[in-house]
């Protein structure tokens, strides 16, 4: 009998917001959602600035230069 062995990559590929939430896409499929509340830079942004953002430390943290923001995908996950 074989074994299933899940690779779990938490690089973030795909950020989105809403008025309430922060949506990461994960590389492999997962996503993760927490609140907008946690990021009052983020949560006073314009629509506009949350869009712009950029992936640092080899994909494993998000950076909003236009509100000078930095989120770590491993801190979300613990948090969630």
């Amino acid at each position: 009998m074989g074994t299933l062995a899940l690779k779990l990559d938490s690089d973030a590929v795909g950020v989105e917001t809403t008025d309430l939430m922060l949506r990461i896409v994960l590389a492999d499929g997962r996503e993760l959602a927490v609140p907008l509340e946690w990021f009052p830079r983020l949560r006073d942004a314009t629509p506009e600035q949350r869009s712009h953002w950029r992936s640092i430390g080899g994909r494993q943290g998000i950076h909003w230069p236009d509100v000078d923001e930095d989120t770590a995908v491993a801190t979300l996950l613990r948090a969630g």
